[in-house]
């Protein structure tokens, strides 16, 4: 006997705010990017039978977004060849001890380094199509911002719609204070200081796309404080004023201060020698996150996590 095919699973309406990134981009190129692993031929097919709505109209696919468009995605049958992959257990785990806040608005995590915030490129399954499999029935979820996917810290997810406008609304407006830790290499003798360089992305190294400081680039700021010095390079903290891509790690790297663990814009001498350190990852942490949000501020931090602390203890203990 025959058995029947298995049937496509549904994925539930979904509405998303427009970034700051992505202003200008025409919708079926946003859809395409944020419907990772969809066929193009259904992106297409929900454009033309108007069924994705930006700001409760119809959109035709050479239709440009503004920042703070809401894109309302229709429910998608997919056949199982696009179906979601399965979250397995121990990011379930990491995920679940990671949550720092939750309510009704927002949900907090302190996301662990080495898992990525979204799939795309090679990933099956990052933090936000995993908490969304955990919570089959918890309705309205989106990331709020991005964290590098070898950075570990304060990452905010929203609940409502009104929350990720909110949030979004401050990041634009530049009303947020966000800090991180990092280790750099050398003798840091810059006290603190401001680093006004424009950032642009799409330079290609190797097969990897990179972000470089640029006249024509977009403006990028970010504050250094020195927060201790240790043997071969030291602890700062570091204040952004804008959140583009690899901001930290490419403006440390313009100092001559590479970031320690970065493969992509640091100096592989000095990762081995903090491999010594035991050091296998990239040392950026978002530590603080404060926004406004309603009638109040949302306040969130994230210590230093035990692996990298670990790292500063041997590095004491050596002598630093």
């Amino acid at each position: 006997m025959t058995q029947p095919e298995p049937h496509p699973s549904p994925v539930a309406v979904r509405f998303v705010e427009v970034p700051a990134d992505c202003d200008g981009q025409r919708i079926d190129n946003f859809l395409l990017r944020t419907l990772k692993g969809v066929p193009k031929s259904l992106v297409y097919r929900i454009l033309r039978k108007g069924e994705v709505r930006v700001n409760k109209g119809r959109s035709r696919p050479e239709h440009r977004l503004k920042t703070g468009d809401v894109v309302r995605i229709p429910p998608l049958r997919l056949s199982p060849e696009t179906e979601a992959a399965p979250v397995p257990g121990w990011l379930q785990e990491r995920l679940q001890a990671a949550i720092l806040h939750e309510d009704r608005r927002v949900l907090v995590l302190d996301k662990p380094s080495g898992v990525a915030v979204h799939k795309g490129s090679g990933i099956d399954v990052g933090v936000i199509e995993a908490l969304r499999a955990m919570r089959p029935q918890g309705g309205f979820l989106e990331l709020a911002h991005r964290l590098d996917r070898d950075t570990s810290g304060v990452l905010v997810l929203a609940k409502t719609p009104e929350a990720l406008r909110g949030i979004h609304d401050a990041l634009n407006a530049r009303s947020t204070e966000k800090r991180y830790l990092a280790f750099v290499r050398g003798h840091w003798q810059l006290g603190s200081c401001r680093v006004d360089a424009p950032l642009r992305k799409g330079m290609v190294r190797g097969g990897e796309r990179m972000v470089e400081v640029a006249a024509d680039g977009k403006p990028s700021v970010s504050h250094f404080r020195l927060v201790r010095q240790f043997g071969p390079g030291a602890l700062v903290e570091i204040t952004i004023e804008t959140g583009r891509t690899h901001q930290i790690r490419v403006h440390a790297a313009h100092m001559g201060h590479p970031l320690a663990g970065d493969d992509k814009y640091g100096d592989s001498d000095f990762n081995r020698l903090m491999a010594g350190f035991g050091l296998h990852r990239l040392f950026l942490h978002a530590q603080y996150l404060a926004l406004p949000l309603g009638e109040r501020e949302l306040v969130l931090s994230a210590p230093l996590g035990a692996e990298l602390g670990a790292v500063l203890d041997a590095l004491e203990a050596a002598g630093g």
